[in-house]
């Protein structure tokens, strides 16, 4: 299993979500970044299990034990390694997973990929748990974006069939705004459309079910210019990213596929000059990417979370050993909806692309 990304900014994310311990090791940051720990702990405590309702009863406090890379809280420039222990484990919820594999999982697809040999235990290596790491990748690049006038937050959507939360205004996104996402469990812009998500949630908790929903990503300050076509563009890096998080199923920068229904009069942003004589657009269709290159604009983007697929309820399946079909209920605990805990992984993404994007353009 190959878990490394990056060029610049390269991540190696290492573990199972039973294992001794989870980690990460980020090489290519610039020396001489102070980081503020408190802040790592904010992104990290948002993606924890454990804190509300909404999410599984399974604790864990998240805390990073840094091995190298960080001295005196100010990187060093070698590569930056973490662990995180993973303290509340009940590997026997899983010992049958091996015959039956989950719908939904990767239980049955890693079987054929690895010869039966891989960890089933929570997902092993496939787990949503591996996403602990990249959040704590993603605190360390907030910070050293945010130096450089870069500033990232997201807020859910919607959640399953609730009419949801307000999208950010295309063209003109506050920082201010994101900051106070970014800081929130369950971010939301209006703050009654949390409590009908809540409800969504609750109901479907209640009939030992599950539901997805959408979180939407927005970043600012990102300088014009930066990025490349085809291959290495804005939306490869980020998606490239976003699609390392198990639950996503898809991704859509501005309009996205509504644009497919627009006319080229209605969907192209068209150009000015403000007052300070800077180029700006006056809708941001684009999400802020043109051919593969930031506009200036603000970077928007959507990702299409599923819903939970470990559910109380009695499920079809196979056994792999007698060659039959089977029935299965999951055990353990599990969230019924991860899409607020999803939301500080999608800017993690964000922020570890942006970051690469900035080394890559030599403004890092």
């Amino acid at each position: 299993m190959s878990s490394t990304w990056g060029n610049a900014i390269k991540l190696s994310i290492f573990g199972g979500s039973h294992t001794e311990a989870i980690g990460v090791t980020v090489d290519g940051l610039p020396a001489g970044e102070q980081i503020d720990w408190e802040e790592i702990l904010i992104q990290m405590a948002r993606r924890a299990p454990g804190q509300d309702p909404t999410a599984t009863a399974r604790s864990e406090k998240d805390m990073p034990k840094v091995l190298c890379g960080l001295l005196n809280g100010v990187t060093t420039g070698a590569p930056l390694t973490a662990i995180i222990e993973n303290t509340n484990q009940r590997s026997k919820d899983y010992e049958n997973l091996r015959v039956l594999p989950r719908p939904g999982h990767a239980d049955y697809t890693a079987y054929l990929r690895y010869g039966n040999h891989h960890d089933v235990r929570g997902g092993g290596h496939f787990s949503g748990r591996l996403t602990a790491p990249l959040v704590f990748a993603g605190a360390l690049a907030r910070q050293i974006l945010s130096r450089r006038g870069v500033t990232v937050g997201s807020h859910v959507v919607t959640v399953g069939q609730s009419q949801g939360d307000e999208p950010f205004e295309p063209v003109h996104v506050s920082p201010e705004l994101l900051n106070r996402l970014n800081r929130e469990y369950f971010p939301v812009i209006e703050e009654n459309a949390r409590e009908e998500m809540r409800r969504e949630i609750e109901n479907v908790r209640l009939e030992a079910d599950s539901v997805g929903g959408i979180v939407e990503c927005a970043v600012t300050g990102m300088p014009a210019g930066v990025g490349n076509p085809m291959f290495g563009g804005v939306e490869n890096l980020i998606s490239s990213l976003v699609f390392g998080i198990p639950a996503v199923k898809g991704i859509d920068f501005g309009a996205g596929f509504s644009a497919a229904y627009l006319r080229g009069s209605q969907n192209n942003d068209t150009f000015y000059y403000d007052e300070q004589g800077n180029v700006k657009t006056r809708t941001n269709f684009s999400g802020g990417i043109l051919g593969g290159i930031t506009s200036g604009m603000p970077l928007i983007f959507q990702v299409a979370i599923k819903p939970t697929p470990s559910i109380g309820k009695e499920q079809d399946t196979i056994h792999l050993e007698k060659k039959e079909n089977a029935k299965l209920v999951i055990e353990g605990r599990h969230d019924p909806c991860i899409v607020p805990r999803a939301a500080p992984v999608v800017e993690a993404a964000a922020c570890i692309a942006c970051l690469e994007l900035l080394a890559e353009n030599g403004s890092v």
